[in-house]
């Protein structure tokens, strides 16, 4: 499971498709084809990187939509008719949008029979798109986002490749060059969960470091409009973080507490350059003379040997009194990289089910030939603790393998996602499967307590302070 837009569409570049293909390989439901009723295939997984990305078309969309309610989840109990309903919404909403108007985009009458309900929904796509053959794409396109973010499934997608700028290389970030405390994920997929004020929590380059922003800043608006009405996340938080072709400047309204400066700034999003340093999947340090600190920011391929082999290193020559693992913005990656970490920490132990829509469920267990650590172990969490991270969380603290200190996770878990090729060469991803916690609770748009709530404030991040770990170390030294 990798880190993700969720539960709307997430386009994405060619090196998006090759992690989709990455995380299509890690997960474990098994390679499969599915056919429609006429028996035609329509959902097969890839072989391997897919060739040049063609035209989507009304077939696409039929190839998609009778993929997800073959392999999808809860396909098999679906009412489709839900999917074509978002699809043709979404298809006048773009006509509008155009400042287009076709008398026959009207909805066709559906009965519940999912071939039928697809015929008369083709008939009438077709009937609108030969009305403004300029669109017709561009609506097949809305069509088929609308029809995927329909499910409401955080791990649900369709990827189809954007350009990247002609200055692109490995490295560079592309933004506002902010991160804030209400991560993207958040902001887009779980928004209810975002809790007042919005403020800066670390500045990366870009335009951010070019107009002096500092950790700590509150940001009052967002082109105009407040992040926060009634305590509740409102819409303007995502521009925070823009995705390109359709990037535009971003106005923000900001406040600084330890001067008392009031001030406004437009950025302009675009390529900055990273910290290479914050590229690192795994890094770590010793602290306290005694505490081996790893931050994990991913579940990639090999990364929990890569803790193994920093802890054994830090150990060497000294013994440690614990282990504080950060994985605050980890967005997830492989269930079975996670699977491995925890078994470090307790064997003979089940980590999480992996359950279809009958309730049938696959246990997942340790690998009780990882070596225990046997060291105490605190993990340190908050709402971009995602997928994956979110699997590894749960078992620490079912399993009682440690504690956790920070904030809830994102609660971004459905299920490992699995991908399947359409006939334009995009990519569809679903999971066929739930995820629950070791002990059968759901995690997915709910996220992981920690045993020690620790946010983190304006003032915290204006001073450098990490009260979280703070708080790690306070329980390692008891």
């Amino acid at each position: 499971m990798t880190g993700v837009r969720v539960t709307r569409v997430t386009r994405v570049t060619a090196t998006g498709l090759a992690l989709l293909l990455a995380a299509a390989c890690t997960a474990p439901t098994p390679p499969r084809i599915q056919a429609n009723t006429a028996g035609a295939t329509v959902c097969a997984r890839p072989q391997g990187p897919p060739a040049a990305e063609t035209a989507t078309t009304i077939d696409v969309i039929e190839q998609a939509y009778f993929c997800i309610l073959g392999t999808y989840y809860s396909g098999a109990t679906l009412d489709a008719r839900s999917l074509l309903l978002a699809g043709f919404a979404a298809l006048t909403q773009e006509l509008g949008r155009d400042g287009r108007e076709v008398p026959e985009a009207t909805m066709p009458a559906l009965t519940g029979d999912r071939k039928a309900d697809w015929t008369a929904f083709e008939t009438a796509f077709r009937k609108v798109t030969d009305q403004v053959p300029d669109l017709r794409e561009q609506l097949a396109v809305v069509t088929l986002e609308a029809i995927v973010a329909s499910l409401d499934d955080n791990h649900a997608r369709w990827a189809h490749s954007v350009k990247r700028p002609p200055d692109h290389y490995d490295g560079d970030g592309y933004g506002l060059g902010l991160t804030a405390n209400v991560t993207g994920a958040q902001a887009d997929a779980n928004p209810g969960t975002a809790l007042p004020p919005l403020f800066v929590t670390t500045v990366q380059g870009g335009a951010a470091q070019a107009a002096g922003l500092r950790a700590g800043d509150v940001i009052e608006a967002v082109n105009g409009s407040a992040p926060f009405i009634d305590g509740k996340a409102t819409p303007a938080i995502a521009a925070l973080y823009p995705r390109y072709p359709e990037a535009r400047p971003v106005e923000l309204r900001l406040s600084r507490q330890s001067t008392g400066r009031r001030w406004s700034v437009t950025l302009k999003p675009g390529l900055f350059q990273r910290d290479l340093t914050a590229l690192q999947v795994v890094r770590s340090k010793l602290l306290d003379d005694d505490v081996a600190y790893v931050r994990m920011t991913g579940f990639a391929a090999d990364s929990a040997n890569r803790v193994f082999k920093a802890v054994t290193r830090l150990r060497a020559g000294r013994t440690l009194s614990g282990v504080v693992l950060d994985l605050r913005g980890n967005g997830g990656g492989s269930p079975v990289e996670a699977t491995r970490l925890l078994s470090a920490f307790g064997h003979r132990r089940v980590t999480a089910y992996q359950c279809a829509v009958d309730g049938t469920c696959e246990t997942m267990r340790t690998d009780d030939t990882v070596e225990l650590l046997r060291l105490p172990l605190v993990v340190l969490v908050d709402r971009g603790c995602a997928s994956a991270c979110e699997h590894f969380s749960s078992a620490v603290k079912d399993l009682r393998l440690g504690q956790l200190a920070g904030t809830r996770t994102a609660g971004l878990v459905s299920g490992p996602a699995g991908s399947y090729l359409l006939s334009n060469n995009t990519l569809l991803s679903f999971p066929d499967k739930h995820h629950f916690g070791p002990n059968r609770e759901v995690i997915d748009k709910i996220g992981v307590p920690p045993d020690h709530h620790v946010p983190l404030t304006p003032e915290d991040a204006a001073a450098g302070r990490d009260p979280a770990l703070a708080k790690a170390l306070a329980l390692l030294h008891k």
